[in-house]
């Protein structure tokens, strides 16, 4: 009989204690799953940031406006190839009140230039930059609201009061995991020219793609030295860098994640532990006339973790099937359509997947740790006194 065997054997004695145990394992992996899902589809925007595109915004902070006459001057930066510059508008519409997506106020003309991964179909397209009050929305915002090409939509602005007319022009998609796909694109002219004179020719930042990747400090650098004496101070920085700034400021629900995700794996080990320990304790005599027989302790201690793996094993499988179900079928598609801005792609990762069978295995191996060291240093004789 091998180790294995004898596992097996071990782990099958009370099936209910380990299906419940198994049950408690994949319960605790599912929330992790769900955890560092939650963080990586975050930071989903950073990670697959473009490598030739930088952003430039006010050097105090994000909120902070710049002149609309700085577009010009960073586009005349050697190594900018194209720029575009935005502006939030913040706006609902009143028959979805309760709906939040983002509302940017861009320049068209170099748009899909900047922003190459941008798919509308040419026709769309066209017609977009020809409508004045036209705008683009993604295709999980479309289906979200049942908006179509040529419905007429009124947004009403929170951070520019007012009710403003728009024509849904085009649909648009993403090739690449770096646009929110429940945004609403408009000409920033037709916002611009409805604005009090004291609020018009002001844009919130500055997006440019640059000709060489590796050149982004030196180019960022280039553009700050052009405002330094300005009134109105720039920072640049690369696409991933100003997406990480933006998540700087939520680092603190990030942290929270992070432990509460630690938290459930230190309860999946008690959990682990717990049960290990109770079945050496039923054993001790078992392990007393294994030892008898001659089988060393370094053989009782293979056995102890073998039953630890299998267990931890099975919960770890089970757990990870559980929450790639759950988030393919049921929360990816729910939290694409209605946090949109905030997890434009939520999926499970196959780099979570494999933390998780790392994890889910080595706490069970950590687990089974301290009982598997009681059972091999059990004293054979007073182990063959123990009544079963």
């Amino acid at each position: 009989m091998n180790a294995i065997t004898l596992s097996l054997r071990n782990v099958g004695r009370n099936r209910f204690r380990t299906v419940g145990t198994v049950c408690g394992v994949a319960a605790a992996l599912v929330a992790f799953v769900l955890l560092q899902t939650v963080l990586s589809s975050w930071q989903a925007g950073a990670k697959y940031a473009a490598q030739d595109r930088i952003g430039t915004r006010h050097k105090v902070t994000f909120v902070m406006t710049l002149p609309r006459k700085y577009a010009a001057e960073v586009e005349r930066t050697p190594g900018v190839v194209t720029s575009m510059h935005a502006n939030w508008f913040g706006g609902k519409d009143p028959n979805h009140e309760s709906e939040f997506f983002a509302t940017i106020a861009v320049q068209t003309a170099s748009f899909f230039r900047v922003y190459d991964e941008i798919s509308v179909p040419p026709a769309q397209k066209q017609a977009w930059l020809e409508t004045r009050n036209g705008a683009i929305v993604g295709d999980v915002l479309a289906k979200k609201l049942n908006w179509h090409v040529g419905d007429k939509v009124t947004l009403r602005g929170t951070i520019f009061p007012g009710d403003f007319q728009f024509v849904i022009s085009g649909i648009y998609s993403s090739a690449r995991r770096t646009i929110d796909r429940s945004t609403f694109w408009f000409h920033y002219d037709y916002m611009n020219e409805a604005l009090p004179p004291r609020q018009r020719d002001q844009i919130g930042w500055i997006m440019s793609r640059i000709d060489d990747p590796s050149a982004v400090a030196r180019v960022s650098r280039a553009i700050d030295a052009k405002f330094a004496d300005s009134g109105v101070q720039t920072l640049s920085m690369s696409e991933r860098a100003l997406n990480t700034s933006f998540l700087g400021m939520m680092s603190a629900i990030l942290k929270a994640v992070s432990v509460a995700s630690g938290g459930i794996l230190i309860v999946m080990m008690l959990i682990l532990g717990n049960t290990i320990a109770m079945g050496v304790r039923e054993r001790t005599r078992e392990y007393g006339v294994l030892r008898a027989v001659g089988f060393g302790p370094g053989q009782v201690v293979r056995w102890v973790l073998g039953e630890a793996t299998l267990v931890s094993l099975a919960g770890t499988a089970l757990g990870i099937a559980v929450a790639c179900a759950l988030t393919k079928f049921g929360l990816a598609p729910f939290i694409e359509q209605n946090l949109g801005g905030l997890f434009p792609y939520f999926r499970v990762e196959a780099s979570t997947v494999a933390a998780a069978l790392g994890v889910g295995l080595t706490l069970g191996l950590l687990a089974a740790g301290l009982p598997a060291y009681r059972a091999s240093k059990v004293d054979v004789s007073v182990a063959l006194r123990k009544v079963a």
